[in-house]
């Protein structure tokens, strides 16, 4: 009985903090769309000649995604510290400010791999495809077009830039450590390379650069998931010893 009870406190809590973190999204959306113009605007600035339109409705739903991904950005650290106190009972004291520090870095790497996807990806790519494309085709882009492709290049960066947070946070719960993350390192990569072609326009180009950013992310995971598991390691017989 007891433990049906402590089942049905646990889903309870969880379905509030599902309920706040999908809230503050709908905020954030809507403040989001409050600026969308202006982001709109920012975003083609440097284009040579205005975005086309095929149907009354096109811009709206632009709107509706840039809306999105601005929600999407503040939303994460919210969503990462309602998870951070769900899961609180299960990480030890000692633990509980290492892993709440995290939860910055969530928003900072997200907006980071944004800015990696639109500053340098978006126009290599875009750059390399319109070469190709120069030669007997006359260049004609409509507004739903180009976005999505800017979500595309951009998007995805946002999410994976997330990798190291999300390893060193399981690293610290105890769940991932070095010689796991090792150990399926070829698995991974597989992964990684149907996550590529998925996530990216069908060009090999653009497949190989974020095949390569991945890779980077995940060495670049196991390397810190490695300092944190030593650290880890130190501290527990520093504790066990002084107990």
């Amino acid at each position: 009985m007891d433990q049906e009870t402590e089942l049905v406190e646990h889903l309870d809590e969880l379905r509030k903090r599902v309920l706040i973190v999908g809230t503050s999204f709908l905020a954030f959306f809507i403040l989001g769309f409050v600026f969308v113009e202006q982001i709109y605007q920012w975003l083609v600035k440097d284009l040579d000649s205005k975005l086309a339109l095929l149907g009354p409705t096109d811009i709206l739903w632009i709107y509706f995604k840039i809306a999105g991904v601005v929600a999407m950005a503040f939303t994460i650290p919210m969503a990462a510290y309602h998870t951070w106190k769900f899961v609180l009972p299960a990480i030890e004291e000692r633990q509980r400010k290492a892993t709440l520090m995290l939860i910055p870095a969530l928003f900072l790497l997200f907006v980071s791999g944004i800015g990696f996807g639109y500053a340098i990806v978006f126009p290599t790519v875009l750059s390399f495809l319109q070469k190709i494309s120069n030669e007997g085709f006359q260049l004609f882009y409509t507004t739903e077009k180009y976005f999505n492709f800017l979500f595309q290049m951009t998007i995805p960066f946002g999410l994976l830039f997330e990798m190291p947070v999300v390893i060193l946070f399981l690293t610290v719960l105890g769940i991932l450590n070095p010689a796991r993350l090792k150990k399926s390192r070829k698995i991974c990569y597989f992964v990684f390379t149907i996550l590529a072609v998925m996530l990216t326009p069908p060009d090999f180009f653009s497949d190989i650069l974020v095949l390569m950013c991945l890779i980077i992310l995940f060495e670049v995971s196991i390397t810190l998931s490695g300092f944190v598991y030593r650290k880890k390691n130190e501290k527990a017989k520093a504790w066990d010893f002084t107990s």
